[in-house]
């Protein structure tokens, strides 16, 4: 009578190791998992930061693209004033 006593105290213990075996593997995947997570996070504010970064350089460059551009526009609106005033003269 000890005998099959003995044996499924033994299954149930072998099935508790085995449960918290596959339990310890989960949470080191899980932990695993978060960890990459939080990897990728970060690496992806990184981009986003340097994207933002290079939006306003070129936010910026293309400010002083228009000013240049509205410089130029008017030197050449006096040239062609002066060009007028030398064959109207």
């Amino acid at each position: 009578m000890t005998q099959p006593i003995l044996s499924a105290e033994t299954d149930s213990l072998a099935t508790l190791e085995e449960r918290i075996r596959q339990t310890a593997e989960l949470v080191a995947r899980l932990r695993r998992e978060r960890d990459d997570a939080a990897a990728a996070r970060q690496t992806a504010e990184r981009a986003a930061a340097e994207a933002r970064a290079q939006a306003d350089r070129l936010q910026q460059e293309l400010e002083a693209l228009r000013a240049e551009r509205a410089q130029v526009r008017i030197r050449v609106e006096k040239l062609l004033e002066q060009i007028d005033a030398l064959a109207a003269g």
